[in-house]
């Protein structure tokens, strides 16, 4: 049975036109206002974006949600939980400090900030799933707390997962930093030991202090990596990504979002809400924003995560790619956009996999509001 993912464009020509009225129409059209009990305490997730990134969702967006939230008698907050590797959201303290800087305060969005999983990133709930890659996962406490979650996602390109949509916000976005690590350690670079010199750049480079220096050459210590890529830096190109293990990061973060929203889908008591605007080719966490790869589309809304994924997958395919931005090929309509970014990652999977294992259905219905 097809899922209801409801859309409007950025068309305006009247002050009713404006996004923030249009993002709630959305949220009531959506039938977001009949998720809510009175008193609902309600995670509201999305990213605050890296210093120096700045394709995160305007906070006036955001506003405009937790207004909707509020109006609907729940009590929201909004959260992200803190990241693995090192930069400015890696503890609470500069990650509330970050947010405040990226205007996500109280005076923009009227409710609390909170980092759900606490300041080291450590107040984690392990959650049951039983699935192929993980028997459980560890899910930041409050996100598991709330009664309620309204994910918020800015959809864009990612490196390892091909796409950055609402499973991506789920998986990596609602896990505690020790989730995080279980996610990527199936990304965790390798090295060739017949091209290591022994130079000692990625030594260097390594922000966790994770590779030492044997009579072979270089070892990466498994156990800290951070998967982060800075010993990429290798002049001689001897550490690598095997992309053949790019599947099997993709199906950990599959499980980890069915994890992050499974008691709450069953409740009825989580809905989604993804910005196809500024569609970089690259994760927010990039403490940059590079060139758009398609033109601004719309916002979308539903309820089933895969089949919000796999409607804004298909109407940024079916844009035509800008010339001037990271898109190497792949700039026709219908073509895979992210392909033409990421050529050895085809983010189809995460719909595949997340629909194999329950978490929605890749049919939609589209609806214009």
């Amino acid at each position: 049975m097809a899922s209801n993912v409801y859309f409007t464009n950025f068309r305006a020509r009247k002050t009713s036109d404006s996004k923030v009225c249009k993002i709630k129409r959305l949220f009531k059209a959506a039938g977001f206002d009949n998720m809510f009990s009175a008193g609902d305490l309600t995670a509201v997730k999305l990213h605050f974006g890296e210093r120096g990134n700045d394709g995160y969702i305007n906070p006036v967006f955001v506003r405009a949600v937790t207004d909707c939230v509020k109006e609907a008698g729940a009590s929201p907050f909004v959260t992200d939980t803190n990241t693995l590797y090192i930069g400015y959201r890696r503890n609470a303290v500069d990650h509330v400090e970050t947010a405040l800087l990226h205007g996500f305060n109280y005076a923009a969005l009227g409710v609390p900030v909170i980092i759900a999983d606490g300041l080291k990133g450590d107040n984690e709930i392990s959650v049951p799933v039983n699935l192929k890659e993980f028997k459980e996962v560890k899910i930041a406490a409050d996100i598991v707390n709330a009664d309620a979650m309204v994910v918020l996602t800015h959809f864009k390109g990612h490196v390892m997962s091909g796409f950055g949509g609402a499973v991506k916000n789920l998986a990596m976005g609602c896990a505690s930093v020790r989730g995080k690590w279980e996610q990527h350690e199936a990304a965790q670079p390798e090295v060739d030991l017949g091209k290591c010199t022994s130079c000692g750049a990625c030594m260097d480079a390594c922000p966790a202090n994770s590779i030492e220096m044997t009579d072979a050459g270089a070892h990466i210590i498994g156990a800290t990596c951070l998967s982060c890529g800075h010993c990429m830096i290798c002049p001689e190109d001897a550490i690598f990504h095997d992309w053949s293990r790019v599947p099997a990061f993709i199906d950990r973060m599959t499980e980890y979002a069915y994890g992050a929203v499974k008691d709450k889908a069953k409740a009825g008591k989580v809905c989604y809400m993804t910005f196809v605007m500024n569609v970089t080719p690259d994760c927010d966490c990039a403490s940059w924003s590079d060139a758009p790869i398609v033109p601004d589309i719309g916002i979308l809304a539903s309820t089933d995560p895969i089949a919000l994924d796999q409607a804004c997958f298909d109407l940024v395919n079916k844009s035509r790619g800008f010339e001037n931005s990271k898109l190497r090929h792949n700039h026709n309509s219908g073509e895979d956009k992210f392909k033409g970014i990421w050529k050895d990652v085809d983010g189809r999977r995460q719909i595949e996999y997340g629909e194999e294992i329950g978490l929605g259905t890749h049919e939609y219905e589209l609806i214009e509001v």
